[in-house]
């Protein structure tokens, strides 16, 4: 029974977070099932059987590999094994992510992080098959660096004159702290992890493409989000069907990213409309200290 409560309770906790905490808590999780298996498989003595799993969740960069499974694709994404590679990642993203969420809703933070991914994934495939230096070589790539690059690329543009505070360096704008990480980035191809690298500036290439179509207006991420919304739609048709004849006053609708969010009345919406528009027009940086405050309220009550 207690197990049972707490898993109840992390159930719940993890509805009510927000689609930043929503992804945290996902990479660690499968952080933490990966290690939980390694330490399973040194007592038992089958350090293949890790090795296998992990095969399981990495992209490989053979098209051949990958045909037979074709899922590492998102998995690759949510997955890291060593303790300072998602430690950095997550770090970054939150930093990153809480300022995005000013400026985009969660569905499309949701949809950047996997439009990242998969533009990691694609600039890793290319890399290994069409570069003769990677002619004949295998390998495999995992982790949320192509995902989160996306993000802070994204905030870069969409809020360039921000200004964060860092260690020993002092206040630094948004744009400075890009055009640095994307020259790390540059650097890295030539370096052991070439390969991560590549998969780097696919995120940073769907990161610009991202932060620059918004600016004009247009959303990229709307017709994956139109995909989930006709998955999850079917899927609560479904449930509902199948409890009709036990809740028959119950019904079912899934709640699109133009419904009302029960967190914030139309006036806040209605602000928060305007205030982005301004942000699309003229950047974050004409934004006055009232609107800044406003925007910064609104979005932390938004899930």
């Amino acid at each position: 029974m207690a197990a049972t409560g707490i898993i109840d309770e992390m159930r719940r906790g993890f509805s009510r977070s927000t689609m930043l905490m929503k992804l945290v808590w996902i990479n660690i999780a499968v952080f933490v099932l990966l290690r939980i298996t390694a330490i399973v498989c040194m007592f038992a003595g089958t350090p293949g059987f890790l090795e296998e799993v992990m095969r399981q969740v990495q992209l490989p960069s053979h098209l051949s590999t990958l045909a037979t499974r074709p899922w590492t694709v998102i998995t690759y994404m949510f997955s890291q094994y060593d303790v300072l590679h998602i430690l950095f990642n997550l770090l970054w993203f939150y930093w990153f992510g809480t300022l995005f969420r000013m400026v985009s809703t969660p569905r499309q933070m949701l949809a950047l992080y996997i439009y990242g991914g998969l533009g990691g994934a694609v600039m890793f495939l290319l890399a290994y098959n069409l570069i003769p230096t990677f002619a004949y070589t295998h390998g495999w790539l995992i982790g949320s660096s192509a995902s989160v690059i996306a993000i802070v690329t994204a905030t870069a543009i969409l809020m360039p004159d921000f200004r964060m505070h860092l260690l020993f360096i002092g206040s630094v704008s948004l744009k400075w702290i890009a055009i640095a990480t994307i020259g790390l980035v540059l650097i890295g191809v030539t370096g052991s992890n070439a390969g991560g690298e590549f998969a780097h500036i696919g995120g940073v290439i769907v990161g610009a493409w991202y932060g620059l179509m918004m600016k004009r207006g247009q959303d990229i991420t709307r017709p994956l989000n139109r995909l989930f919304d006709m998955f999850v739609n079917g899927w609560h048709s479904i449930t509902s069907i199948r409890l009709r004849n036990k809740t028959p006053e119950s019904s079912y609708k899934y709640q699109s990213s133009s419904a009302s969010s029960p967190s914030i009345d139309d006036d806040d919406r209605a602000q928060l409309d305007e205030i982005l528009d301004k942000i699309k027009k003229s950047g974050y940086a004409a934004l006055t200290p009232e609107e800044r405050k406003r925007l910064f309220d609104v979005s932390r009550r938004m899930k």
